[in-house]
């Protein structure tokens, strides 16, 4: 039995990250017991999602990461997708390699994974080349990731932006309204859903149930991080109920 140490750099408003992650890990435990995990975390101050306090989150980069190669983890997840989206197109290579460094310099040489990176791999692994997705961003920073994914060669055919800019406010949304307003999409020409395209954005208890129901793949950034997470330690990737990307043949 092998324990893995997951670390994880999260706004300090995130909620929804170590809460989502870990019942993934906990639910895969449950048919692979062989694999365990625990999670460590280090925080980045931002209360509002707007350009301003989502630049000032990334320049905390280097003090999170220094914070958590303390714990020595065996892989580091950073999780705020629209603050490195928001920094233009390809800037999740950018962003990891400025952990890894970090990382490096304190003899932790360990996989680094961005939820940014992770939707876009977790796209290409699905085979995918036209996507809708949903958001719960105000309508300008929706745009600003439909370029960013359009920009690494994805097709984003349609996007519903739920507009509310409290950070807090978004990880009080209810995972079960994404039953229904996946179907204000336009999917004739999709090839998945990104059922959320936000760590903070609750959705995990809903994809199963809208990959069942619209007969496409349904990914959200945080299934779409557990598959790196997993990928990069070696392990099946396979998490019960938690969509197509995770049942263990991506």
């Amino acid at each position: 039995m092998a324990d893995h140490r997951i670390g994880m750099i999260v706004p300090s408003s995130n909620l929804t990250m170590e809460t989502e992650l870990p019942r993934m890990m906990r639910s895969r435990e449950e048919v692979l017991p062989e694999d365990r995990f625990v999670f460590h975390s280090s925080r980045m101050r931002m209360q509002k999602v707007t350009p301003e306090q989502l630049k000032g989150m990334n320049a905390q980069t280097e003090r999170a990461t220094l914070e958590l190669a303390d714990a020595r983890p065996d892989v580091v997840a950073t999780a705020c997708l629209v603050a490195i989206m928001a920094q233009g197109p390809g800037h999740h290579c950018v962003a990891e390699d400025e952990i890894t460094s970090v990382l490096r310099g304190q003899d932790a040489e360990v996989p680094v994974v961005s939820s940014a990176g992770a939707l876009l791999s977790g796209i290409e692994a699905l085979g995918a080349r036209r996507v809708a997705v949903v958001t719960p961003y105000m309508k300008p920073l929706t745009e600003t990731v439909v370029d960013y994914i359009q920009d690494a060669g994805t097709e984003v055919v349609d996007s519903l932006s739920l507009e509310v800019p409290d950070n807090l406010a978004v990880a009080r949304l209810d995972p079960g309204d994404l039953r229904e307003h996946w179907r204000r999409l336009d999917l004739a020409r999709a090839d998945a859903v990104v059922l959320s395209a936000c760590v903070q954005m609750p959705s995990l208890s809903a994809v199963q149930h809208v990959e069942d129901a619209s007969g496409l793949p349904v990914l959200s950034a945080a299934t779409a991080t557990a598959h790196r997470i997993l990928s990069d330690l070696g392990l099946k990737t396979m998490v019960p109920g938690a969509g197509a990307l995770l049942g263990g043949g991506y």
